[in-house]
Order: structure tokens, then sequence, then C-alpha cells
């Protein structure tokens, strides 16, 4: 065990140490901002748990004005693997994703917490501050071998630390290659392996399932997992065992052996799922998002208005058309979580384009459908989330039992094909109690996808995609043009943390405050009436926990000083009671 003089203190201001990278300056950041993420005093937002701590500090400039195909904010991406204590932001604000943090997303992450320090994530609470330190790939693995040491007794103290140092990201790239390669770090245990440019082209996802294939078969004792996006791979790999130029070199190897697959064929079945439209607990993620998290939020209240409005289409019955007519194509799986798919239409006319919420939601219903960039997921549990919600649909992870949908705990596979119709949320209802227990099978047909019919399609409608195209371009670009005049485009965290004036104590009142830092949720109570000590007078949510705050003594309720929705600090005045003594 440590010696108590190595114990690490467990105070209210932190340093956490980081690797530069997947995504930085210039392509996604300017260096301004990346030199302000470091420099800054970040705080942590009470809408913080395992899942991810959100911090409150200074937004970014940003290197490009949008993210294209991805989304309307230059946060956005091709959705890609995401690294444990990844710094992933989502939209102006970042998130240090958690143990039980999202495996797959579409937002950019500049940094990534070491191993030897992601304990430290455990212990942040709401109004903390953290600083980020950069080191370089080779001192995060110096440190975590020294700490693992501490820890089992093998030595009784820690080096120094090691000086600030900014590393390079981006290990290799190359443009003499059939699609173009760029392999990145991300985190010490990971390399994301990108093919051709930042748009979406099935191409690329083929090519990304035969490097994935092939590195299967090739059976690597130090590869522990291998995660497609819709044009990467992440690579995780146990560092201790192998070093990442070693295993760069075995994935150009393994690239180059793969040839320019323009034969490219995989299994790919049709699925067909109900849908509940526009269902109840989607419109209670918008209205919660509104009152807890953003109240001006040009996506809210409803999202299937802002998905009509952004892609040009005259009517809330254009997006139901299309969405229902469209096959949707599984490029990924555990998108957010538990084998979660993230898909697009396989024709480019049923390809709806939006941008996710800035910042993301604190909470979605299991198996919400929503559309972020150009791609449909549907959630695989309840959480957190950016997609914009048109509707819910029956699970996608059966974790208990087996059953004709479920030989393995997740339901879909890659390159599935999806196809949804239309129920009643009564319906739904029905079919999500009966699906996990084999008492509801939806159709499956079998099938192929064939990279060659793919193409004919692109040729043969490419008139049709182009007016599709550019009428939706044409609406994405408004959009982006009213957001901007109207200063809806940002968000900015910093603003959440303004002070509020304490209000003065009349005399003969008390004074109730708040314990922690939160959300006010709902406020219990009406002005005149008497409270008892130990009473419920407000619910304020706080770290995924809704918090009750009691009466410390008794007396009459004079008024709130808070009111729904309103963020508070620890230590804030909440009410104000009239008492005898």
């Amino acid at each position: 065990p440590a010696l108590p003089n190595q114990l690490p203190e467990l105070d209210e201001d932190w340093q956490i140490r980081v690797i530069a990278g997947p995504q930085g300056a210039p392509e996604f950041f300017t260096q301004d901002d990346i030199e302000k993420i470091f420099s800054s005093k970040w705080q942590i937002h009470f809408n913080s748990s395992r899942t991810g701590v959100r911090l409150i500090g200074p937004k970014p400039e940003w290197a490009r004005s949008d993210g294209g195909e991805a989304g309307l904010h230059p946060s956005n991406i091709h959705d890609n693997a995401y690294a444990l204590g990844s710094i992933d932001f989502t939209g102006d604000m970042p998130v240090i994703l958690g143990p039980d943090g999202p495996s797959l997303g579409g937002f950019v992450c500049p940094a990534t917490v070491i191993k030897a320090d992601r304990w430290k994530l455990g212990q942040l609470k709401a109004g903390d501050h953290i600083r980020f330190i950069p080191v370089s790939l080779e001192n995060a693995r110096d440190i975590e071998i020294a700490q693992n040491a501490l820890i089992e007794g093998r030595s009784d103290n820690l080096p120094a630390p090691p000086k600030p140092v900014f590393q390079p990201f981006i290990l290799h790239t190359s443009t003499e290659h059939p699609t173009g390669i760029c392999v990145r770090i991300a985190g010490q245990d990971n390399l994301l392996v990108e093919y051709g440019e930042q748009v979406l082209d099935i191409r690329l996802r083929c090519r990304i399932q035969a490097l994935y294939e092939a590195l299967l078969k090739a059976d690597i004792p130090a590869i522990e997992e291998m995660t497609p996006g819709i044009r990467s791979l992440q690579i995780r790999y146990t560092h201790l065992q192998m070093n990442h130029r070693e295993l760069l070199d075995i994935v150009l190897e393994a690239d180059r052996q793969l040839g320019d697959l323009q034969d490219f064929e995989c299994e790919s079945r049709t699925i067909h799922l109900p849908l509940s439209w526009d269902d109840p607990v989607c419109v209670a993620a918008a209205q919660k998002y509104m009152q807890t998290v953003r109240k001006d939020a040009p996506w809210c209240p409803s999202n299937i208005e802002f998905i009509r409005r952004i892609n040009g289409l005259d009517s809330i019955q254009d997006v139901y058309d299309i969405i229902f007519s469209a096959h949707y194509l599984v490029l990924g799986l555990g998108d957010v979580y538990l084998g979660a798919p993230v898909a697009t239409p396989v024709n480019p006319r049923h390809r709806l384009v939006t941008t996710k919420y800035n910042p993301a939601r604190t909470w979605t219903a299991e198996n919400s459908v929503g559309i972020g960039g150009s791609y449909m997921c549907i959630y695989g549990m309840e959480g957190p989330g950016g997609y914009q919600l048109f509707g819910r649909t029956l699970q996608m992870w059966n974790r208990y039992r087996k059953t004709e949908a479920f030989e393995k705990p997740w339901l879909l596979r890659f390159f599935d094909q999806i196809r949804f119709y239309p129920v009643s949320q009564e319906e739904l209802e029905a079919i999500r109690y009966q699906f996990p227990r084999g008492e509801f099978s939806p159709k499956v047909e079998t099938g192929t996808f064939s990279l060659k019919e793919y193409q004919k399609l692109l040729q043969q409608d490419s008139n049709a995609i182009d007016s599709f195209t550019q009428t939706r371009q044409s609406a994405f670009e408004t959009e982006l043009s009213d957001w901007k005049s109207s200063g809806k485009f940002n968000f900015d965290s910093e603003d959440v943390s303004a002070e509020t004036p304490e209000q003065d104590i009349p005399e003969g009142s008390r004074a109730l405050y708040s314990s922690v830092a939160g959300c006010v949720w709902k406020l219990s109570g009406t002005e005149g009436q008497q409270v008892q000590q130990g009473e419920t007078l407000l619910v304020v949510e706080s770290m995924k926990m809704e918090i009750a705050v009691q009466a410390s003594f008794s007396g009459e309720l004079l008024k709130f000083v808070v009111e729904p929705g309103q963020q508070i600090k620890p230590g804030q005045m909440v009410a104000l009671l009239k008492t005898d003594d």
C-alpha cells in the first residue's frame, strides 16, 4: 500500500493530465482555442455523473464554420469511437467522458485524460475547479508505471511531475492511398484510423469493414477491442504490451493488402421496426432540456419541426414520409450505448440533415429515435444525447434472455438495413413488453449489400439526389445565418455560473439555503402555508439525482426566491420563512 505521505490530497482544485488529440488544431479548433483549454480554470457543472463530467468555461472560436453533413455546429463530426476520459465538446460545452459514457458519437475531442489520472474523475463534485496539463504519450506511460509501482508497494515515491508537453496527435497521414488515410492518437491505449475526407461516403465504411475483418483474422494479442465508426476504426490495445508505432506498422500493412475493394459485398438483413411517431417521451425530453439546460434552443420545443425547417421541407408530413420510406444502413453499433445503431439512408434522397443539441441533453428515454448530422440513432438505454428526436421504437439490447431476435444481447449487425413502420404509443408499449420476452418478433428479410449496386443507384438517381441536396443545403445555410444573426449559434457555459444577488432577509424571518449546486426542478409549497421542520420545499436536480431541499426549521413560507429551471450554487438562498424565534 502507498505510504501516508504519498496519498493524494482531495481538494476543490484539481490538476488533470491529458494527452492531445484525436481532434485538435488547426482542423477543428484554432490554436487560441487549444491554448485556452489549457490555460483556463474549468468549473464542474451540476449535471455531471459517471456518464460524463460537464465543464463550465470559455467557448471555443472554432476553426471552421460548421460540421457539414455531420451537423450544423463546428463541433459535429462523422461518428467515431470515443476513448475513456476524452474531453468531448458537445457543441460549445466540454464533457469529460466517464466509465459509463458513450462508446461512439459525433463530437470532437481535443484531448484525453491519461490513465493514471482517471481516478480523479470519480472525486469531482459540482462547483470544483480543474486545470488540464498536457503531457506526452511517453510521459503518460512512465507516470502510469510509477503509480502502479507505488500502489503495489514496489516503490515508495513518485517521480517529479514532467513539464507540460503538447505532443502532436497525428501519427501518420498519406494522400497516396486509394482513399487517403490518417492515423490519430486517441488516448494512451487507442489508435483512430480514418479514411478519406470529412464526408459521408459509404465506400469509406466498406473499407473500414474490410480492415476490421482483416485485423480480427490476424488475432493480434495486444489488440483488445476494435470499434468501427462512419469513416474510422478505433483500435484499443494494451499499450504496456505493444507501443503505438508497432501497432501503426501492423495497421498500415493490413491496409496495404486490402486493394481497391471495388467488388465489396456483405450480408445485409432488412429489419422492420415499429415506430411511435413524436412519442410523449421525446416531447418530455425536449421540455426537460428547456427547463434544465437551455431554454432558448432553436430545436425546441419540437424537434420534428426543426428537422422540417433545416431541410427545407414544406410540411411535417414530408418529414414523416421520408423517414418511413428510408432504408437505414447500419454503419456503427454502440452509438451512445448498448448496441445502439448509427445509420444513414442508402438513398441520399432520404438523408435528412440536422445539427446536434448544443450542449447535449441530460436525459433521453430508452429507444428514442433521432437524427444527428446525416445519421439516425436508436438510443440503447436511458441517458444523455444530442440527436433530434422524432419517435420511439423497441429494444436494441436484451441482457437477460435469448430469443429468436436476440441470439446475442444486441439486436443489430453491421450493414443491416432498418425500415420503420408506424404504430400508436399504446401499440408500441405492448410490443416493448412482449419483445424482450420473445413474444414478438420483427419481420426480417435476408439479403446482401453490394458496393457496385450502390454505385449504380447513385448514378441512376443523380438528378433527383442533386435537387434534394441543393434544397437541403440552402435551408441549412439559411438556418446557420439566422442563428448567427440572433446569437443562437453558440452556447456560453459561463453564463450558467453567473452570480445571483442575495435577497434581504426581513425582520422576523429566516432564510433557507441549498447545500448543493444544481437546477431547481420543482417547488413544493405556496406562500402563506405553514411549514414543518424536515418538510421538503423544493427539489434540485444535481449530478443526475433529484435532491430534496428540506426546511431546517418550522415557520410560515413567505416566498421562494428561486424558480423552476433556475441554476443555483451551494449555499444559495432559496426561500424565506417567517418564524417566531
